[in-house]
């Protein structure tokens, strides 16, 4: 496995965080009433934080200095209940938030995975799982530090910072100016910044998908890994991702390390200036030592949620990073689902109408199909097919040839490039992509199965092939060893149905295909992978499951499908012969040479 080219997690350009905010704030607007009351705590908070230096000074001022302790306990009261005010106001800001956030990401990657199983077979092809794994779950959990770092409390430093500005203004003009001297450092520093963390944050979010993807990859493969002995290279493959990981965050926690020390010795500075010029003023007795205290007071206050911003500013720019990936995977397009978009018919290279039909019986009609997975690298080269209905079809030919791409063209796993595939005299482009589908089965070579039950994989959770499941099975032959399993249907399937052999799994997937009901079967390569003992118990299930419904077979076995209606063979994209078995074995063509091959011995 080797990561980089294709498997390069895109590092997107230049990024507008009002356009992303704006995008991201719609998914607030089922919240308002949450986002309302958090807005109208924020005053509260701000309100308890900017009284308590006031109270000090006159506590100072007017009791202390002046030696009047009378009045002093209902300060210091005071002064404790707006300590205790402002707790509860920000437990509730606080609690308020993290609910809304965990809200917005269960909506969010609502959306994302709805939007994902909606995608082209297309994008999965070219698109790591791991990556699509990272989107779903850490760049998500991203926008929840977000929330839990306080993007909402960024109003609330904002209402205490235009506060402490006003107050200190119209305590003392000129002290408030020589202290507010350091801010235009202050903004310099927080600008120059910003540019670097984003790209840093970039990198993280990237270097993490590659990393995600190659464990999903090793992980799913370890089998293989261990028969032929590659641990040590797999081991030194992820050292160097892992590497690349941790190195990509060390520019994130150096930038983040200097923007708090950056704002810690600007604070520093700014205290120094407050003593040196309010002592001079107190010495000169134009400033009261309450006034200076209250003074340095609301400069750590003004400073505190600028430290705190520096901190989340990183989340912030995390968040960024992360929203600029999810809306990424957002914006792709989805799979037609409707043919709403298809031009009238047109007559294709080889001529002939997508629109019209033939009035012969025809039920599945491939009629000039052109199609290529990448460029003009055509793998069917004005191919034609059709099947009559209820008939029994077979595709042959060696691999790569094409056979599996029919199969898939079928059920718009892919879109044809040209030419058109009729079901009825319609284009299957103008059908609901549900509905198409759910006239179709199909059972792989390499059949999946899901974490859970035997009958939920047969099921998937549908009542309708539930009140079939047994019938279904028994039609293939996969009860006969259901029945003798501990917990029969409820029989517990691991990842990947790993505690079952490879026989069994595809019975499963065979049951399923009969509970579903379909009138279209597909059975690419299904016996493929199955013992011949197993075999020879599909055969009599075979009977059955095709019995009445419109199949297509692709088979490598050629055993397996002399008894079809018709043999179609299939060699570099074209059709080359088509005939019943014993037709194809008298005329001695490219079949009777596939066929000595398989059975010269």
């Amino acid at each position: 496995m080797h990561f980089g080219g294709l498997y390069e997690d895109e590092i997107v350009g230049k990024a507008y965080d009002r356009q992303l905010m704006g995008r991201f704030i719609r998914y607030l607007s089922p919240y308002r009433r949450l986002v309302a009351v958090s807005l109208v705590v924020l005053p509260l908070v701000a309100v308890c934080k900017l009284a308590q230096p006031w109270l000090l000074k006159v506590a100072i001022d007017n009791h202390i200095v002046a030696g009047k302790m009378a009045g002093l306990p209902v300060i210091a009261a005071s002064y404790l209940g707006l300590i205790l005010a402002e707790a509860l106001f920000t437990f509730i800001q606080v609690y308020l938030l993290q609910y809304l956030g965990q809200r917005v990401m269960v909506d969010l990657r609502m959306e994302l995975f709805s939007h994902v199983q909606r995608l082209s077979t297309r994008f999965f092809d070219r698109t790591p799982t791991g990556s699509l794994v990272t989107r779903l779950t850490s760049d998500v959990e991203a926008l929840g530090e977000m929330f839990a770092a306080g993007i909402i409390t960024i109003v609330g430093d904002i209402l205490v910072l235009a506060g402490i500005i006003g107050i200190m203004l119209w305590m003392n003009l000129r002290l408030s100016l020589v202290t507010f001297s350091v801010l235009p450092v202050l903004f310099w520093v927080a600008f120059a910044f910003r540019t670097r963390m984003r790209a840093a944050f970039r990198q993280v979010r990237a270097r993490l998908a590659n990393l995600n993807t190659f464990l999903a990859e090793s992980l799913g493969g370890m089998a293989v890994v261990q028969l032929f002995n590659r641990q040590n290279h797999e081991r030194e493959e992820f050292r160097r991702l892992n590497r690349e990981y941790r190195d990509a965050n060390l520019p994130v926690i150096t930038w983040d390390a200097a923007l708090y020390a950056g704002v810690e010795a600007i604070s520093a500075v700014a205290v120094g200036l407050l003593i040196w010029y309010g002592g001079g003023e107190i010495a000169r007795g134009t400033l009261t030592f309450g006034a200076l205290v209250a003074f340095i007071q609301y400069i750590e206050k003004f400073f505190s949620p600028i430290r705190d911003l520096s901190a989340k500013y990183s989340v912030m720019q995390g968040a960024m990073a992360a929203l600029e990936r999810i809306f990424q995977l957002l914006d792709t397009e989805k799979a037609a689902q409707e043919g709403a978009g298809i031009p009238d018919p047109q007559p294709s290279p080889a001529g002939g109408w997508c629109g019209a039909t033939k009035g012969d019986g025809t039920f599945i009609d491939f009629r000039h199909i052109w199609f290529a997975y990448q460029g003009d690298d055509y793998v069917l080269k004005d191919f034609n097919l059709q099947l009559r209905r209820g008939e029994k079809l077979a595709l042959v030919g060696e691999t790569g040839g094409g056979k599996t791409t029919v199969t898939r063209l079928l059920p718009r796993l892919y879109e044809v490039n040209r030419g058109c595939i009729l079901i009825d005299g319609v284009d299957i482009r103008t059908m609901p992509l549900d509905l198409l589908r759910s006239r179709i089965g199909i059972v792989l070579q390499d059949p999946y199965l899901f974490t859970g039950t035997i009958a939920y994989n047969i099921t998937l959770g549908d009542s309708a092939a539930a009140a079939r499941m047994e019938r279904a099975a028994a039609v293939v032959g996969a009860n006969r060893f259901i029945q003798r399993l501990a917990n029969g249907y409820d029989e517990e399937v691991r990842e990947r149905g790993v505690n079952f052999s490879a026989g069994e799994r595809q019975l499963i997937s065979f049951a399923r295909a009969v509970a579903f009901d379909p009138e279209i079967l597909i059975l690419d390569e299904a016996t493929a992978s199955v013992d011949s003992e197993a075999e020879r118990l599909i055969e009599s299930g075979l009977k059955g499951l095709l019995s009445g419904r419109t199949s297509l077979v692709v088979a490598h076995r050629l055993s397996t499908i002399k008894d079809a209606d018709r043999i179609a063979v299939i060699h570099r994209g074209e059709k080359m012969e088509e005939g019943s078995h014993q037709e194809l074995m008298t005329a001695r063509g490219l079949y009777y040479r596939l066929y000595q091959l398989q059975f010269r011995d």
